[in-house]
């Protein structure tokens, strides 16, 4: 987005130097240290950027922590509450306070959530659950905010060799074996890089989007077919 000419404010929690780094090496991003499980402390995030920005455009949730493959019965339902506030909570944190501003500027909201809710690899299920909650809230925002000219929409992704798949690869989490099924589960044979994703949501942002809404368009090689 910053790219192809979008100021862009883009939230970290903890790696300064990462974010740092990037936007020094990217024209148009501006780092904000930011908790996204801090209600309070996101709506004064939104509002601030909206009045140093002069509205806000798109929304973008991408964020969430890294979540390890395990069976539901070995997760604890304290650990699946945690899930819960860090992904579906923090999503509602970020949106709620947005959405004066966006009706404002007939914006929209895309998501990134996950193929597995369409399509369940096993030992998943608390990453597909919480981000299942997510796409059932952007689906209610869309349906009550389209008068409002606000478009709510999520890309889903499948197998990619970035984020959360790329660590679980490097930690061994998934094996070799593991990857050459996943692999012949999708009909491409290959795996989805993060630029795919990007691609997906600068689409779903734009205006070539401006008749869709409500919708989880899925980046996966067809894994969901």
């Amino acid at each position: 987005m910053a790219a192809r000419g979008s100021a862009v404010v883009f939230t970290y929690r903890a790696r300064r130097e990462a974010a740092q780094a990037l936007a020094d090496e990217t024209k148009g991003l501006a780092p904000l240290r930011l908790d996204l499980t801090d209600e309070t402390a996101t709506a004064r995030a939104v509002t601030a950027t909206a009045e140093a920005y002069g509205g806000i455009h798109t929304l973008v949730h991408a964020a969430g922590p890294h979540v390890p493959m395990r069976h539901l019965s070995r997760v604890t339902p304290g650990e699946y509450r945690a899930q819960l506030d860090a992904d579906a909570g923090a999503f509602f944190n970020l949106v709620h306070p947005a959405l004066p501003v966006l009706r404002r500027s007939r914006g929209s909201i895309v998501a990134v959530t996950t193929v597995a809710t369409r399509r369940f690899p096993v030992r998943d299920g608390l990453s597909s659950g919480a981000k299942g909650a997510v796409e059932a809230v952007a689906r209610a925002l869309a349906a009550e905010e389209g008068r409002y000219g606000v478009r709510v929409n999520c890309v889903a992704p499948g197998m990619l060799t970035d984020g959360i798949a790329g660590r679980l690869i490097e930690s061994g989490e998934l094996d070799d074996e593991a990857l050459a099924v996943t692999r012949r589960n999708i009909p491409l044979r290959r795996f989805g890089e993060a630029a795919d994703i990007a691609e997906a949501v600068s689409f779903l942002a734009s205006d070539r989007a401006g008749f869709i809404t409500g919708q989880a368009l899925a980046v996966d090689g067809g894994y969901s077919v």
